[in-house]
């Protein structure tokens, strides 16, 4: 599994380094709306430096390399506990290469083993397609956003939210409310309007494999997607809190089937540093070529 380990290292070190086109265009687009000598033109600019030092010394864009997560799309029979192998491997690999910070932590007894390995770590989501090939999707969410992730249920009397369109709206925009000044915005929200409480967040993730620039299928979907985003611009919570014109870059919301008895809308929210990158890989493990 050499092949497959070596690609998988490849695939971290370009997640860790390198921001996609998507949001680089999107921050690029950020910093043009921002007024000029403002603090959050300021922020803009910083990011923007960052961004070219992390790709130009081919290092981590943030010292928080945080969660590392795979989306794996394989054909039946493939390999399962082979790959799990590879990865863990690349993951550890990568770490000791400096591409991941050592920030894996026993939630028991607090060590840190320096390897990024452990219960959940790395986490590995597998689905099948008819492809012959692998496509390999990684995420590097880090803690700071994470921590402003929300999940309501609806109805929510704190926030007058009804389980309709217009309180999964108020939810939503109570929860862009809520992150200000935190979880290094601007940020992209990732929403599932629906499913239980593990499967909500789970497909909230799922939306920032999503391009930028992409448009929701569901026109309903896509309309309040475009909403949110424009609503949450006019805010004024700007870059890190600072004020300004660009609160979130991007809004991607789906929706799950649900239970009479519950209504959830899980936000998942992601940094400026939106580290996701993904590749096919070949019946060897090669890369074919890149998906962002």
């Amino acid at each position: 599994m050499n092949t497959w380990q070596d690609s998988l290292i490849e695939l971290i070190r370009r997640t860790s380094a390198e921001i996609p086109d998507d949001v680089q265009r999107a921050i690029l687009a950020a910093l043009e709306r921002e007024k000029k000598g403002t603090i959050a033109e300021s922020a803009m600019k910083i990011i923007e430096h960052n961004i070219a030092l992390a790709k130009q010394k081919s290092q981590p864009i943030c010292q928080d390399t945080g969660s590392v997560l795979f989306y794996v799309d394989s054909p039946a029979g493939f390999d399962q506990i082979s790959f799990t192998e590879a990865a863990r491997n690349a993951v550890k690999l990568a770490t000791q290469k400096g591409y991941l910070r050592q920030n894996s932590v026993d939630s028991l007894t607090g060590k840190n083993d320096g390897t990024n390995l452990g219960p959940g770590a790395p986490t590995i989501h597998f689905h099948q397609h008819k492809e012959a090939a692998v496509s390999v999707r990684l995420m590097l969410k880090g803690g700071g956003c994470e921590n402003v992730g929300a999940q309501y249920s609806l109805p929510d009397e704190t926030i007058k939210a009804d389980r309709d369109m217009a309180g999964c709206r108020k939810a939503i925009l109570d929860a862009v409310l809520q992150a200000q000044g935190k979880g290094c915005g601007p940020g992209v929200l990732g929403v599932c309007i629906g499913g239980d409480r593990a499967t909500g967040y789970e497909f909230s993730k799922i939306q920032f494999l999503r391009t930028l620039d992409d448009r929701n299928p569901n026109p309903e979907l896509d309309k309040l997607e475009q909403d949110i985003l424009n609503t949450a611009n006019e805010l004024g919570i700007g870059p890190m809190g600072f004020g300004g014109k660009t609160t979130l870059l991007g809004v991607k919301i789906c929706a799950a089937n649900r239970v009479p008895a519950s209504f959830f809308v899980s936000i998942s929210y992601m940094c400026w540093a939106y580290r996701r990158h993904g590749a096919r890989l070949d019946a060897t493990g090669k890369i074919m070529d890149w998906l962002y």
